[in-house]
């Protein structure tokens, strides 16, 4: 509930405090005596449209303030809190606005400075204005659909609709990226299996470029190989004079020195050692020579084979590995292919399965939102009647779009409050009602009917008694009263029928200090109500007959409590 309210230099009130209760309040007075100022002071406070023309004359800065207590629980309150706006253990909201004439206005949340759009969220949720004020919650299509929700007790269905609806819109989307993969995939198959055909025809091994190309290097230069290990040979073994000839020599020259002189014994086995390693040279060097044979055919396979190798891996990788790593990852990415039709076809029948549900339930819910929306209806009318808008004709409209494009986390309904207030006049969303009393007093007819399903905290009703008289403003100040027992209610009103029902009274008033016209605001007590109900009664002069029916007012209010 709204706790305090401190307004500054705003329009024509230079400095104000007010605190408040439960309950009922109203504030009276002279036509003209600003009591409208105070309402738009709260409706700036939630975030309403702001001009330097509100800005007290000679003045450079406006500052508005509220408190608000909130109980524990509250869903506003953990809002704020994710914006770190609130402390955690904080029930108190204390919203401060300041504007200026340079245009940097500001607004401050328990101390914090504030997006505007934070604290326009309050507009509907904590308080609801009715009159000519943009904070109406009940003009938006989303509030009419939860007020038409809430009075046919659908909380439940709706939660379970929506639960059910999160989880076919993230099968959904999951079906969606899983039939984009596999379109990519699809689109790719044909070049996919080409790569993989070519490079599997291919039998690429590891180091085969390396082996070949010294294949290639050995078939080139056959003539001069065998001309070399020749010549080698023959120097080793098959000239008349070759190493191991000579080798032999020296050996039996070494065999008579040793036999001579016994310390030279150790020579002769590193002479035998060399000889054995030379001759196994000789024989490799002989095998080798027979093997080389010129080949034009295996050459030709060779450098076909190379020629290849490098197509490849300019097309597709630096190296062999890269090449034997790609034909594995075609392989893969063909065998996801497979994987993915399959598993976008059990994600396809997951999401019907999913949308029957979905569909049923968003079936029940229009079903009962037109039951609902009928009896709410009748309601309401009865309460307009009470009021004495007899001709007014009320409609909740529920349009019900079978598309399934048309289902959203609410359901695929969209309901519209329609009034004709005049015979003759056709059906118009409340929005587009021009007069702001008959909007009031519609506004008054749907809150009571909600009076124990709304949870807006304060309700502020402005030109709710605009030509209304009589036994109509004792019917409309005992609703306002009984509003009082599940919301925070204002209203501002010239009705003495009103006025007496209320529980807190406020009056405003204009007069002049230094030569400048101020408002000021004061609390009554029981004889201050007194007078003032008289003043409503009689008009600027009281009469004692004022101060009489103003005293049965009051106290057949008391006594009706």
């Amino acid at each position: 509930m709204l706790v305090e309210l401190r307004i500054s230099n705003f329009a024509v009130i230079d400095r104000l405090s007010l605190e408040f209760s439960r309950g009922f309040h109203v504030l009276t007075g002279e036509t003209g005596a600003g009591k409208s100022i105070l309402v738009d002071a709260i409706a700036l406070l939630v975030g309403g449209r702001a001009s330097a023309d509100q800005i007290r004359a000679d003045t450079e800065e406006s500052v508005l303030e509220a408190a608000f207590s909130l109980p524990p629980s509250a869903s506003l309150l953990d809002q704020f809190r994710d914006a770190g706006l609130v402390g955690p253990h904080e029930t108190e909201l204390i919203v401060r606005r300041v504007l200026s004439r340079s245009g940097r206005n500001r607004i401050y949340v328990n101390g914090n400075l504030a997006p505007l759009q934070v604290v326009q969220g309050l507009a509907g949720t904590l308080v609801d204005i009715h009159g000519q004020h943009e904070q109406q919650s009940l003009l938006s299509a989303h509030a009419q659909l939860d007020a038409l929700d809430a009075f046919g007790c659908l909380k439940d269905l709706r939660t379970q609709y929506a639960r059910h609806f999160e989880r076919w819109r993230l099968s959904r989307r999951e079906l969606e990226k899983l039939t984009q993969v596999a379109s990519e995939l699809t689109q790719r198959e044909e070049l996919l299996r080409f790569q993989l055909r070519e490079l599997d025809e291919a039998n690429i091994q590891p180091g085969e470029e390396a082996v070949l190309t010294g294949e290639r290097r050995r078939l080139i230069h056959t003539h001069r190989l065998n001309e070399l290990t020749q010549r080698a040979y023959e120097l080793l073994y098959g000239a008349d004079v070759s190493v191991l000839a000579t080798l032999g020599a020296v050996s039996g020259r070494l065999k008579e020195l040793e036999s001579i002189d016994a310390e030279t014994a150790d020579w002769r086995p590193l002479c035998d050692g060399a000889t054995i390693h030379l001759r196994e040279l000789s024989d490799r060097l002989r095998d080798y020579r027979e093997g080389l044979e010129q080949d034009p055919l295996r050459l030709a396979q060779v450098e076909e084979r190379l020629a290849l190798l490098g197509r490849l891996k300019a097309k597709y990788g630096a190296n062999e590995e890269a090449l034997i790593s790609l034909t594995d990852e075609l392989r893969s990415q063909l065998e996801e292919l497979a994987a993915s039709d399959m598993r976008v076809a059990e994600a396809r029948e997951q999401v019907v399965k999913e949308y029957a549900q979905v569909e049923a339930l968003a079936n029940g819910l229009s079903e009962h939102r037109a039951r609902a929306a009928r009896t709410m209806e009748a309601r309401v009318k009865e309460e307009l009647c009470a009021l004495r808008m007899d001709h007014t004709r009320f409609l909740i409209k529920v349009h019900s779009d079978q598309a399934e494009s048309a289902l959203a986390a609410t359901g695929r309904d969209r309901v519209e409050f329609l009034l004709s207030a005049n015979p003759g006049e056709p059906l118009l969303p409340l929005a587009r009602v021009a007069s702001g009393g008959e909007l009031s007093r519609v506004m008054l007819a749907v809150k009571t009917v909600l009076a124990e399903t709304d949870r807006v905290a304060v309700l502020i009703f402005d030109e709710i008694d605009a030509g209304v008289g009589g036994a109509v403003a004792a019917v409309m100040g005992r609703r306002l009263r009984s509003l009082a027992n599940y919301h925070q209610v204002f209203c501002i009103t010239h009705l003495p029928q009103i006025a007496s029902q209320a529980e807190s009274h406020f009056v405003v008033e204009k007069g002049l200090a230094k030569n400048r016209t101020i408002t000021r605001v004061r609390q009554l007590d029981r004889a201050g109500r007194q007078e003032e109900i008289a003043r409503m009664l009689s008009g600027t002069a009281i009469t004692q007959a004022g101060r009489e029916t103003a005293a049965e007012l009051l106290g057949e209010t008391e006594s009706e409590r």
